[in-house]
């Protein structure tokens, strides 16, 4: 009996005592940065595809902003980009301003969604705004998310691989959505010296649609995004 009530006795302690040897859930491992890679007026021909296999080689997405009528011809590079992991998106078809055109940019964007769902299938391709302008009924007809940046390289005007490449090393952060054109020899060479270095800082490369993911923002129709967590206001 004396036994039976020593061992009632001692229950509490050894409670105590085991407490803390009670297993402690892992925390969650720390998210890389992400990086969205854009470019705009594509496809460029052996531009493009020299592009492709830099972004093949180091593992790397990136979003391609196509001009349908410059994609007459290059179907096979829209049917690469897309199996390849890359991202397709719809830039009119022939890189009109959205925000004063009306239904002639709804025609725009309609016939290059038409000729995306042709030769990729699918539908609901995002859309870049040439130039970065679209207007408010723009908007409000858009059935998709309209994407615009937040690192703007301006590769155009300098045509100048080590200054964009610097641009992109100095200006981005986590979340950031870059502009470039696959257009230029410049912009292939700053895009794959930039995914490079940044790479070794614990950068990863991923398409919009990851990003967002990533960033645990659900995208929206008819929003204008300069970043996931960051609208572009349209008057």
């Amino acid at each position: 009996m004396k036994r039976r009530y020593l061992c009632l006795l001692l229950l509490p302690l050894l409670a105590l005592l085991t407490r803390g040897e009670e297993t402690v859930p892992a925390a969650a491992p720390a998210r890389a940065p992400c990086i969205a890679l854009t470019f705009d007026d594509s496809p460029n021909g052996a531009l493009t595809e020299r592009l492709l296999d830099g972004l093949k080689e180091r593992g790397a997405h990136a979003t391609f902003f196509i001009i349908g009528q410059q994609a007459e011809g290059q179907e096979p590079l829209l049917r690469r980009m897309a199996a390849e992991g890359h991202q397709v998106g719809n830039h009119t078809w022939t890189h009109r301003r959205l925000d004063t055109t009306g239904a002639v940019g709804r025609h725009e964007l309609e016939r290059t969604e038409a000729m995306l769902h042709k030769v990729l299938g699918g539908s609901g391709y995002w859309v870049r705004p040439p130039w970065g302008f679209a207007g408010a009924e723009t908007l409000h007809t858009a059935n998709v998310p309209l994407i615009h940046w937040s690192v703007d390289t301006e590769d155009w005007r300098s045509l100048d691989a080590a200054c964009v490449a610097q641009r992109i090393e100095s200006c981005v952060r986590d979340g950031d959505i870059v502009l470039l054109h696959d257009a230029y020899a410049s912009s292939v060479d700053a895009a794959l010296d930039a995914i490079d270095r940044l790479s070794e800082q614990g950068y990863r490369f991923v398409t919009l649609e990851e990003l967002f993911d990533e960033m645990g923002t659900p995208p929206e129709a008819g929003r204008f995004y300069c970043r996931p967590d960051e609208l572009r206001p349209v008057r």
